[in-house]
């Protein structure tokens, strides 16, 4: 009897459910929430239902999913080896692979599918929607700073308000560079917001224009030709480099992928670009990414702080957006809905397709997606010029 006694003790000791806490409890609970909003609501479930899978495994006690046995801890502190074989390939799975991240060789590769799945002709063909993506970073510097009087260092300020960009590559890359220890609450923030685009800001587009500014219909897009589509990666990229040097490997990667769809002689390339390789490095990084979120890590003034301040960002860009969108509203008298605005974020599609549904809320016949791509892909450039300008004021 005793002997099953002890039996039953030692098993509930190696448990999970003994070594449960509090703090896995809640984010286990976040989980969960982030499960039902991707499942039931359809919130981006492309990019929530990985992220929210990581935070679940991450928390499941005991399963080493995220354990780092990195060199320095193989060693005890007089020098032996305080683990015999340790090796780095001992550590759990996901924090193998989220060694991709640490790299930014993830949010490369992310952005050579978006380049190849993005058409910039909506914005060649209006190129006032540059303007709109670049109102749509102004919560890059409100973060910057309140990151600053709250007294975070300049690079730690710098890589929390790249949050307000919407660019969770972008967000990784900079956090990177500037500072790593907060690389797991930032990337994070980044990728649940843009996830949850769809319920951040249609509230804040209702508040900040009229029914009659939501109910505008804008005017069919004119035709660009290809020529003007092959162009314009290689002409922005040299440009953008030249100028900051630093932003060229997301970049490059944004506009190898866009001249793989637009010279229309690797179509197998663009096809892997856009489908395979994307969608395989969207699981990789979605789920490692969640999976940095251990509530006894995640859960403290600091980390809880930056989700704050990324959260007031990502409001502060959608306001600049709509803003800028209803001055040239007036500008144009009329012939340019203020929704679009908000597309401004470099979420590409999901901001565009949150300014479509709101139109149409308005005025059924309204068809706003290829007017409001023009801003989102402009915010995507606009966001990484931002990291590139950021990186050259701040890095040490």
């Amino acid at each position: 009897m005793e002997l099953i006694t002890n039996l039953l003790a030692g098993l509930w000791d190696a448990s999970g459910f003994a070594l449960l806490t509090w703090q896995n409890g809640v984010m286990i609970g976040v989980a969960f929430v982030f499960l039902f909003l991707a499942i039931a609501k359809k919130f981006e479930p492309l990019l929530l239902v990985p992220i929210a899978f990581g935070i679940l495994l991450a928390n499941l006690p005991g399963s080493g999913i995220m354990d780092d046995l990195t060199l320095s801890q193989a060693f005890g502190g007089d020098g032996s080896m305080a683990t015999a074989g340790s090796h780095w390939y001992d550590s759990g799975v996901l924090r193998i692979l989220y060694a991709g991240v640490k790299s930014s060789i993830f949010p490369c590769l992310i952005f050579l599918g978006v380049g190849a799945m993005t058409d910039f002709g909506p914005l060649l063909s209006n190129p006032v929607s540059l303007l709109l993506g670049a109102a749509a970073q102004l919560g890059i510097y409100v973060a910057f700073i309140i990151a600053i009087v709250l007294g975070f260092t300049p690079q730690e300020a710098a890589a929390i308000s790249i949050i307000g960009g919407a660019d969770g590559p972008t967000a990784i890359w900079l956090t990177g560079k500037l500072a790593s220890h907060l690389l797991a609450p930032i990337a994070l923030a980044a990728y649940s917001y843009m996830a949850l685009i769809p319920l951040i800001q249609p509230p804040i587009m209702k508040l900040l224009t009229t029914k009659k500014e939501r109910e505008v219909k804008m005017t069919q897009l004119r035709n660009v030709s290809k020529t003007e589509k092959i162009v314009f990666p290689v002409v922005v990229l040299v440009l953008i480099a030249l100028i900051l040097p630093s932003v060229t490997p997301l970049l490059g990667m944004l506009m190898l992928g866009n001249l793989f769809r637009e010279c229309g002689v690797v179509d197998r390339l663009s096809d892997t670009a856009q489908n395979a390789m994307n969608n395989i490095v969207v699981i990789l990084l979605g789920v490692t990414v969640g999976a940095t979120a251990n509530g006894e890590n995640f859960l403290k003034p600091q980390t809880l702080g930056i989700v704050a301040l990324g959260l007031t960002a990502f409001i502060f860009s959608t306001v600049g957006g709509v803003l800028l969108g209803k001055v040239l509203y007036i500008v144009t008298k009329g012939k340019i809905n203020p929704l679009i605005g908000a597309a401004g974020v470099s979420a590409v599609p999901m901001a565009a397709r949150v300014a479509q549904n709101e139109g149409r809320k308005y005025n059924p016949t309204n068809f706003l997606l290829m007017h409001a791509m023009g801003p989102n892909v402009a915010g995507v450039i606009g966001s990484a010029v931002a990291a590139g300008f950021l990186l050259l004021m701040f890095q040490n």
